[in-house]
């Protein structure tokens, strides 16, 4: 199965490679590498995603969700937040609904650990 992920990736890197506005190829190789989890570059892409192109609503929940895994609380609730604004805009209700309910898993998470 490690042969098949490796072949995604190394499609999707030559994909962005090609192309660095492609932000589904970025996003997907994001979800790649975490998978592996290398984190950082995950992280780097996402960013970039971001970045490039706030109305791409997949990339809040991810990249908060990584910045919740490193202990980036303040920005994963960030991102949590500006979602669900652009959840909002286009009128996604499903994704609203797991970006609120990944706020609330946060503060959930954030008050366990600061007892």
């Amino acid at each position: 199965m490690s042969s098949v992920n490796d072949k995604n990736i190394r499609k999707l890197a030559a994909n962005v490679q090609k192309n660095p506005e492609d932000q589904f190829s970025k996003f997907a190789l994001a979800l790649e590498l975490l998978k592996r989890d290398q984190v950082h570059k995950a992280k780097l892409l996402f960013e970039s995603v971001y970045k490039q192109d706030p109305e791409y609503l997949g990339v809040y929940y991810h990249l908060g969700k990584l910045y919740q895994s490193i202990d980036l609380f303040d920005d994963a609730l960030d991102m949590f937040k500006k979602g669900v604004e652009v959840a909002d805009k286009k009128n996604d209700f499903r994704t609203k609904s797991e970006l609120l309910e990944a706020i609330n898993q946060l503060h959930y998470d954030r008050e366990e650990t600061d007892s």
